[in-house]
């Protein structure tokens, strides 16, 4: 079988069962976030945290409960790896230096997993399990009950009431990631996956020396790693390590792991707006941009460029001989179109569009189908930009799901449009100026610069994964990237929340001839259309120096 026709079946099949979970995954989560029943378990964690689970919320509020949790979470993950030297199942591993332990809370807060350290040779047993794993359940739960809540400000009327965030967060984790990755551990532990807590040991001797790996609860950290859309690898190879993605069927599980949850929140769009067909004009606009940049992805790498080409069938530098290019390709883009983090390839060493293709993914604000929560409501958000763009062309109030967008929701949702790029294109620019972030620098030129580019763009995005060619792991970058990742996060959730907020106090407005039908083809073209323009006029000229620069010359 030729590589091509590989990885061609391998999309097919993902894409078969993407759609077999889309319908019952979608509907259970729209059950959950809608039933008014408590379990035990979430009572229980309610009474130890103090929380009033039936008490709805205004944003304001809503707001301070996710910045106070989040808050909470920083400092206790902070405190943790600070710690380590005398926890138990340390490994023997020393305290974190405070710039990246501020740079790891934050990054795993924040849902972006970013990791400028050696997971093997830095953290122990306490800190990946009672830490760095804790936070992959709960920073997703975070982003999906803030979609939560916008989707609500869409389904309710002359109220501004959201929810509960504290039962959205619980449920989250405790009817919808629980017990998906119990599961998931399972299959994955199946394929040969570790799950231990085994300390160092030595493998072999190899060149006069000896390899020693340190055992972990490797496979339930995986497996939330890729459900949650974190990203974050026990292992520095992370998805590449036979450790965590041991076989050709662990790999494209795990995609189907990043994937799921984030197309399926449509379906449970649909259903608690109370129109179906909205979810799939949402789903038809996410699969749209997904399949066309892998298709484009695998083409490039799959462009033969001479003979190393020829003989390998592709770009097979940096890539795993058991995956391929075609697999490879599909993790690379599911990754970036998400925000996940994980990867199973070296990103640096892909073709230079191929490298555009990531960062283009990562600029779109990871919305195809994003990560968990944050790929709905950047989806939303670019909804109602669109359809504000369409009443300026007809000269009509513009209108979604029987809400006006005015001025005071229009004005949210570019306050939310502008601050990521503000963020990637700010930073960069002062890293590139000044001569001691330039050092970090493996390559020079384009891909030098590239590298830069695409570490903010990661961080600010809150996605995580890396071009790997850039020593991150410096006073300036774990701080200004832990910046960009905690402002990445909760800046754009302000406006989300108070977009919800403005939605939800609206009366609903009746739906006439002149109103823009949102649930027709021509709508998704016009979503998709505004999607890229708008990412393209704010990105291109950093592409261009960047990726593009280096694709036309080779």
């Amino acid at each position: 079988m030729s590589p091509v026709l590989a990885g061609v079946l391998q999309l097919l099949a993902l894409i078969a069962a993407l759609a077999l979970a889309y319908r019952p995954l979608g509907d259970h989560m729209a059950r959950v976030y809608s039933s008014e029943k408590h379990y035990t378990p979430e009572k229980w964690i309610y009474k130890a945290i103090g929380a009033n689970p039936t008490a709805e919320m205004r944003w304001p509020a809503y707001l301070r409960a996710v910045l106070a949790f989040s808050a909470v979470s920083v400092l206790f993950l902070y405190a943790l790896q600070r710690a380590q030297g005398i926890l138990p199942g340390s490994l023997g591993f020393v305290a974190i230096d405070p710039d990246q332990a501020f740079n790891t809370a934050a990054s795993f807060v924040a849902n972006t997993n970013w990791q400028s350290y050696y997971g093997e040779q830095a953290m122990g047993h306490v800190v990946q399990t009672g830490g760095l794993a804790v936070q992959n359940f709960v920073s997703a739960a975070v982003g999906m009950a803030v979609a939560v809540a916008l989707v609500r400000g869409f389904a309710r009327s002359r109220t501004g009431e959201l929810g509960n965030f504290w039962a959205d967060m619980v449920r989250g984790v405790v009817r919808i990631l629980l017990p998906i990755s119990v599961i998931g551990a399972i299959i994955l532990v199946a394929c040969g996956a570790i799950q231990n807590f085994a300390g160092i040991h030595e493998v072999g001797q190899f060149m006069g020396g000896s390899q020693q790996w340190n055992g972990g609860a490797v496979a339930s950290q995986e497996v939330i790693k890729e459900l949650g859309t974190n990203g974050g690898g026990y292992f520095n190879a992370n998805s590449a390590h036979p450790f965590e993605n041991p076989t050709p069927f662990s790999n494209l599980f795990e995609i189907f792991l990043i994937l799921v949850i984030p197309f399926s929140l449509t379906r449970t769009f649909g259903r608690m707006v109370g129109n179906l067909r909205q979810g799939y004009a949402i789903l038809a606009t996410m699969a749209t941009i997904w399949l066309s940049f892998t298709a484009l992805m695998m083409w490039t790498e799959f462009a033969h460029h001479g003979p190393a080409f020829d003989v390998s069938g592709g770009a097979m530098e940096g890539k795993e001989t058991r995956f391929g290019v075609g697999a490879s390709a599909i993790f690379s883009v599911a990754t970036t179109l998400t925000s996940t983090g994980a990867v199973n390839s070296f990103h640096s060493s892909y073709t230079g569009l191929g490298g555009g293709i990531q960062l283009l993914g990562m600029q779109l604000g990871e919305i195809a189908p994003g990560g968990v929560g944050s790929g709905l409501y950047g989806m939303l958000i670019m909804a109602i930009i669109a359809v504000f763009i369409a009443g300026l062309m007809v000269g009509r109030t513009p209108e979604y799901l029987g809400k006006k967008i005015g001025t005071r929701e229009i004005k949210f949702a570019a306050c939310y449009i502008l601050i990521t790029p503000a963020l990637v294109l700010g930073f960069t620019a002062a890293a590139m100026a000044l001569d001691t972030p330039a050092n970090s620098m493996t390559n020079t030129g384009a891909h030098g610069f590239s590298e830069v580019l695409y570490a903010y763009t990661s961080g600010a995005n809150n996605n995580g994964s890396a071009f790997a060619g850039l020593n991150a792991d410096t006073q300036w970058f774990n701080s200004t990237i832990g910046i960009a990742m905690l402002l990445g996060r909760f800046l754009p959730m302000v406006f989300v929340l108070a977009l919800a907020g403005s939605l939800a106090e609206q009366r609903p407005v009746p739906e006439t001839a002149g109103t823009l039908r949102t649930d027709k083809p021509l709508y998704t073209g016009l979503l998709v259309g505004t999607i890229l323009i708008v990412t393209g006029l704010t990105y291109f000229p950093a592409l261009a120096l960047g990726p593009l620069a280096e694709g036309l010359a080779s």
